[in-house]
């Protein structure tokens, strides 16, 4: 008998960015034993050589672990920048105007290259224009032709090379993977990542331009972080897998004061739709460069956690920060006390989601209810596809969730989603032989204890997802 594999005392789990603060096999263990559930590749940054060193430190990890370990690949997308400038930058002021066109040669104080032609014809007289993540604000105020515009300074005292621009309101027509996301995007299904997260997502159909090409090799996140995005939200979240709420670029394109609101709204839709949540960007910011977080960043992590986040993320903290570890196990530690307090659990029961029709749901509604009937240790769902533990993710159960599959890519994938503890095992043909099964995964793992009471659901053991149609009381 193989031992004990690694149990959470959380159910909302972590993700940490890797990078260069986190490359070594000793610390991404040490991170790993600190709590992180999944691991992300930002392909915004490092080569296609880091990526790939640091995906197999991850696995080997996982190998010395035994727990499912998930890794997803964060495409960069089309990230939208300012062209040069002569010397590097111009002082403006408001009321200052300057023209962005389609002439590539360095620009001054009148005018600038934008080198994106689909915004410049995307552009309307009236539409806002921001640079540096909002530390230039510009109105457009004339607009010539399909290649050149005139935009006013609002606010903000100077443009300087190269910088990031963002364009809330205005839906551009550019595909959601550029030619750099393509090639990462070979490279990282090369890999084996469990997940693709797509930048900048605008649409639905940005989610079917990306599910052609992964062609069921990872599943999609949908990274929410665009106006347009959430005001398309409904339609994104019938197509894609996950979402995240990258509140960085968001809080830029949207006034700041409905980026509180606008996470709860989407946290409880995902929820609702039984797909993983992640809130992520700036959740513990200040531990780049301190041992300890400000009161404000750990309330932050908190409020998701009360929200029914399934996944809270570290990104500079521990890519490139001074302290991964330390950022780790503080967010570690709040989670669990948010998690333990009587409140969260009060917030949980009446957030929860009703049931619909399908047979498949109400025998999970149904394993809920007697679960916390009969005080059980452990709901134990087998599934082929996932779809049985997602349905009881969805519940927020009060039970240990352990998640029994025969498939290791299922199992890494529902590393993601709230409270499960997934494990690869056999697959059986014959219902008494998973009863068995369930028993002796619990007591192996100690996510019970003999004698204590299982819940067991389950569908057809034939491999079709979506046939959740048993449920039985069992003793561990």
């Amino acid at each position: 008998m193989t031992a004990p594999m690694l149990k959470r005392t959380r159910r909302t789990k972590i993700v940490a960015t890797m990078g260069p603060a986190s490359s070594d096999i000793e610390t991404i263990r040490q991170l790993f034993h600190a709590g992180v559930d999944i691991f992300r590749l930002n392909f915004s940054h490092g080569s296609h050589e880091d990526h790939g060193a640091r995906y197999h430190v991850i696995r080997q990890i996982e190998k010395e672990t035994g727990r499912p370990v998930g890794i997803f690949a964060d495409l960069q997308g089309p990230k939208l920048r300012l062209g040069k400038f002569e010397n590097g930058s111009v002082d403006v002021k408001v009321g200052h105007r300057i023209t962005l066109d389609s002439d590539s040669t360095p620009g001054n104080a009148t005018r600038v290259y934008m080198p994106h032609p689909e915004i410049l014809k995307a552009f309307k007289v009236g539409d806002p224009l921001l640079v540096d993540d909002g530390k230039v604000r510009l109105t457009i105020v004339e607009k010539i032709g399909d290649d050149k515009v005139v935009a006013e300074v609002v606010a903000g005292t100077k443009l300087m090379d190269r910088k990031g621009v963002n364009l809330p309101g205005t839906i551009i027509d550019v595909s959601v993977l550029t030619k750099k996301d393509r090639e990462d995007l070979t490279f990282a299904l090369g890999l084996g990542v469990d997940w693709i997260a797509l930048s900048f997502v605008q649409r639905p159909e940005d989610i079917l331009e990306a599910r052609e090409l992964i062609a069921g090799r990872a599943q999609i996140i949908a990274k929410i972080e665009k106006p347009s995005a959430v005001e398309s939200f409904d339609g994104i979240l019938a197509l894609t897998d996950a979402v995240m709420l990258a509140r960085g670029d968001l809080g830029v394109e949207c006034p700041p004061e409905t980026v509180p609101v606008i996470q709860k709204h989407i946290v409880r839709a995902t929820r609702a739709a039984g797909k993983p949540l992640i809130v992520a960007t700036q959740m513990l910011e200040s531990m780049t460069s301190s041992p300890t977080p400000t009161r404000a960043e750990a309330s932050d992590v908190a409020t998701a956690v009360f929200d029914g986040a399934d996944a809270v993320m570290l990104s500079a903290e521990t890519a490139s920060g001074d302290y991964p570890l330390e950022a780790v196990t503080i967010m570690d530690r709040i989670a669990q006390n948010v998690e333990n307090d009587s409140l969260y659990r009060t917030i949980m029961d009446a957030d929860h989601v009703a049931a619909d029709s399908s047979k498949s749901s109400a025998i999970t509604a149904a394993a809920y209810d007697v679960a916390n009937m009969l005080d059980a240790s452990a709901i134990v769902t087998f599934s082929t596809s996932g779809s049985t533990a997602l349905r009881m993710v969805r519940e927020r159960p009060l039970a240990t969730l352990v998640c029994l599959t025969p498939d290791q890519n299922v199992a890494r994938r529902l590393t993601l989603s709230y409270g499960t503890n997934p494990v690869v095992v056999p697959k059986v043909d014959r219902y008494e032989d998973l009863i068995q099964l369930a028993r002796d995964t619990v007591l192996q793992h100690h996510f019970a204890a003999q004698g204590e009471t299982l819940v067991v659901t389950s569908g057809e053991l034939n491999g079709k997802a979506g046939t959740t149609n048993t449920l039985r009381v069992i003793e561990a």
